[in-house]
């Protein structure tokens, strides 16, 4: 089967597990959550099992009994990764439901179009692992919330990670390091970083576009054989994943010096190419494949045990799968964290719930107590912090699993908090947006 049937099959499944249960319908006083998803085209490999994981973590709240009572719904908006799409869904469903309480692109692009939107219709948009990275500034980029990670850290650990195995950043100087990146604003978010990391420690960039959707990389890997880069780095996102991996395999680029940023280390990147995977290293955005944790078991039992799982049994637990189940974790504790002062047990408007996203604070006894326990570490947000604290691990394909290879590692804020503060700035003076006062703060 070639690259481009194998695109063809995961639509056709996709399609079909897109009937399965993917939308609650809202009542009076319920928790509105609109679900932006691909559950068709090229990217549906990837997409589908992230909306799996989050339909499947809010029906797991309403199993536990709702927000503190309040009953969640949801709805299902296709948008094929397309930005006119995701724009479309999002007005199309933002008054849904007494109105959406947060909206997740899982798009860069999206994210980028949906911030010129949010504050007038102050909605908030959760962009875990993604998005804009001067986000992170929330005394510029009030309704925007990059929890976890940006790309700027993404690719700053990716480079620690890299001089550690050379035997120090010094040792990069001189060496070759290639992004093939996705030619979109995903793929393009990590470029500002590497190019200043570029210059302290004196390695080669070089600038690797894909186009859409990726199944076309014969010249990039010919060009990669030719210069023979010392690693790559993968920004790639569905079949373009595993069409990297086929590419590095046929041109004899070793899968030992390829390092993928967290949305290209999944099972749909390598289960296809199996062995010749092999050895392939991806950074895990905190979590990996986690099949014993508890929330993956519980929700096994009070679902699937039931037939009222989202997608086959067997994803449960994979990375993407556990992906989306964070994301709407992440979106309902927003919620419990604004009920605390703003009414328990009540239904909370977007505006609420913002203020619950800059007021996270989800301690290792509160992950736990919700079945994160291992998946990921505590995390605590501010008016001024958006994003929380960064932690990644490497984990690396054995060909038929992914197993973790590094201890956890963090980005380097003393690099990456000025390019913050600068693109924020450059981003308020051309909108003509004020930061915040601290008085704002409370609101």
């Amino acid at each position: 089967m070639n690259l481009k049937s194998l695109a063809l099959a995961g639509t056709l499944v996709a399609a079909g597990l897109g009937s399965v249960a993917t939308t609650a319908l809202a009542q009076s006083g319920d928790q509105f959550f609109p679900a932006l998803v691909y559950r068709t085209g090229a990217y549906a490999p990837n997409g589908v099992p992230f909306a799996n994981g989050y339909v499947d973590y809010l029906k797991l709240v309403n199993a536990r009994g709702g927000i503190n009572g309040v009953r969640v719904s949801w709805e299902e908006c296709e948008t094929g990764y397309a930005t006119d799409r995701g724009v479309e869904c999002y007005e199309r469903l933002k008054n849904r439901g007494g109105g959406a309480t947060v909206f997740q692109p899982l798009s860069t692009g999206i994210t980028f179009a949906l911030t010129e939107k949010a504050p007038t219709d102050k909605i908030p948009l959760i962009t875990a692992g993604y998005g804009r990275s001067e986000s992170t500034d929330g005394m510029v980029f009030k309704w925007n919330f990059p929890l976890l990670g940006t790309y700027w850290d993404a690719a700053d650990i990716l480079i620690q990670h890299l001089g550690a195995k050379e035997g120090g950043l010094d040792k990069l100087r001189g060496k070759k390091i290639a992004l093939v990146f996705h030619d979109s604003p995903y793929g393009k978010e990590p470029i500002p970083l590497l190019e200043e990391r570029a210059k302290m420690h004196g390695f080669q960039l070089q600038l690797l576009p894909v186009t859409h959707p990726g199944v076309e990389q014969t010249a990039t890997w010919l060009q990669i054989r030719r210069d023979r880069p010392d690693y790559v780095l993968l920004w790639g996102w569905g079949v373009m994943n595993s069409t990297s991996l086929r590419q590095a395999q046929t041109t004899g680029f070793p899968r030992e010096r390829m390092y993928g940023v967290w949305w290209a280390g999944a099972e749909p990147d390598v289960k296809d190419v199996g062995e010749g995977a092999r050895g392939y290293n991806a950074l895990a955005l905190q979590h990996g494949a986690e099949k014993n944790a508890k929330v993956a078991q519980e929700i096994l039992a009070q679902l699937h045990a039931k037939g009222q799982g989202t997608g086959p049994r067997e994803e449960v637990g994979d990375v993407l799968y556990m992906r989306g189940l964070v994301s709407a974790m992440l979106a309902v504790e927003g919620v419990f964290r604004a009920q605390e002062r703003f009414g328990k047990g009540k239904r909370m408007s977007g505006e609420q719930a913002r203020w619950g996203y800059e007021n996270l604070n989800l301690t290792q006894a509160r992950l736990n107590a919700l079945g994160f326990e291992g998946v990921m570490r505590p995390l605590s947000t501010s008016c001024a912090d958006h994003r929380g604290d960064v932690w990644a691990r490497v984990h690396t394909w054995d060909g038929t699993k992914w197993n973790f290879t590094s201890d956890w590692l963090q980005s380097d804020q003393t690099i990456i908090k000025p390019m913050i503060k600068s693109a924020a700035d450059k981003y308020s003076q051309e909108k003509n947006i004020p930061r915040r006062p601290g008085s704002d703060c409370q609101s």
